[in-house]
């Protein structure tokens, strides 16, 4: 008998992420260069690593506090306290499985079948996919003729009664843009007063590389509808570590500490001294290779002619190949095939026109991956 058909309705709406198709393609052609994944090409740092050989040592293997070891969410408070000026204590803190654990604990918790989620776009491929799990429903709000800034009077149309979160990612990804502080007043003013949540994933903060980043949490006078979401993965280069935080205030975090606990229970208790040793870690010496790497990648690609916005942190950058005129799913199936190098397509981040080239990769990758984009370039 097949049951296949008899699963959770909301399972057959859901798409496989692009990235790690393209990835699969690029992987299954001979030769091919990938530049899809956004994971840092480096190792984890070594004193990072050395905490967990001492948990293990320690027999530190056994069950923890669902919501993560007091002294780690101890050293998070004090570190978000001291180094970004936010004030959560440790009982306003979960531990998780990655930033995504954190994203789909907190919209989870918080949607009701129907309640709509307003994203800017472009906007990571996994948000889309979490809110139709989460039987909600995805509101898109284009930014691209905005410098992927936010337009009050379009994110006033967007509002309705249905409106549960809006849900910010800055530095952004795939544009590797910050929304600047008129933007976050213009969310902070339309949420302020009402039951809309804002979910915050900042989890390229520490690879801003210039101007001057905010992040919505800031804005203490809406405590309460704020939602934080924090990894390890991509400053300290732990990608399959599959740690991160969720910060919120502490009465709406006692509830959405249930989905984490039935969920997860708890994130492995070696990693959790690994993740203090990282809070006093410093990423700059990473953050100034990505910082050399996208001024390469942008210099190559504007004398190209791609019509681009310079990313201001993360390690993306997302031109624009509408004059080609070619759909981005067909651009970049053609580039593997004529060219060899995969990137992924704009489509996939809810923007149509635009590719998203990851710059998280040596120095001798991205050569001869932008070559071979160049050249494919000459021939459309």
């Amino acid at each position: 008998m097949d049951l296949s058909k008899s699963l959770n309705t909301a399972l057959y709406g859901a798409k496989s992420s692009a990235i790690r198709v393209f990835s699969a393609l690029a992987a299954a052609t001979p030769g091919c260069i990938a530049l899809t994944l956004g994971e840092p090409d480096f190792d984890t740092p070594a004193p990072i690593v050395e905490k967990v050989e001492e948990a293990f040592q320690n027999h530190e293997t056994h069950y923890i506090a669902n919501n993560g070891s007091m002294e780690l969410r101890e050293a998070i408070s004090r570190y978000e306290r001291e180094k970004n000026g936010l004030n959560y204590g440790s009982d306003e803190i979960i531990i998780t499985a990655g930033a995504t654990e954190a994203l789909f604990t907190a919209l989870f918790g918080i949607l009701n079948p129907g309640d709509e989620v307003i994203i800017p776009s472009p906007y990571f491929v996994l948000y889309e996919e979490i809110i139709r799990l989460c039987r909600g429903v995805t509101i898109p709000l284009d930014t691209s003729e905005n410098d992927f800034q936010i337009d009050s009077a379009a994110l006033q149309a967007k509002i309705t009664p249905r409106t549960k979160a809006i849900l910010i990612n800055s530095p952004n990804n795939p544009t590797g843009c910050m929304l600047n502080r008129k933007s976050l007043e213009i969310i902070r003013d339309a949420v302020k007063d009402s039951n809309i949540f804002v979910i915050t994933d900042d989890v390229y903060r520490q690879l801003v590389y210039e101007g001057e980043y905010h992040s919505f949490a800031e804005f203490q006078e809406v405590r309460d509808n704020i939602l934080v979401v924090q990894s390890f993965s991509k400053p300290y280069a732990m990608t399959g570590w599959r740690m991160g935080y969720l910060m919120a205030d502490k009465k709406v975090m006692e509830r959405l500490a249930f989905v984490h606990q039935y969920a997860v229970t708890s994130t492995p208790a070696p990693f959790q001294r690994a993740c203090i040793a990282a809070l006093d870690y410093d990423p700059a010496p990473m953050r100034e290779v990505f910082r050399r790497r996208r001024e390469y990648v942008v210099d190559r690609l504007q004398k190209m002619g791609l019509e681009l916005t310079v990313p201001e942190g993360a390690f993306y950058v997302f031109p624009s190949i509408k004059k080609f005129g070619l759909d981005s799913s067909t651009f970049c199936t053609r580039m593997v095939k004529e060219a060899g190098v995969a990137v992924t397509p704009g489509l996939c981040f809810g923007a149509e026109g635009y590719i998203r080239i990851t710059y998280s990769y040596s120095d001798d990758t991205l050569k001869e991956g932008l070559d071979r984009l160049e050249r494919f370039l000459s021939t459309l």
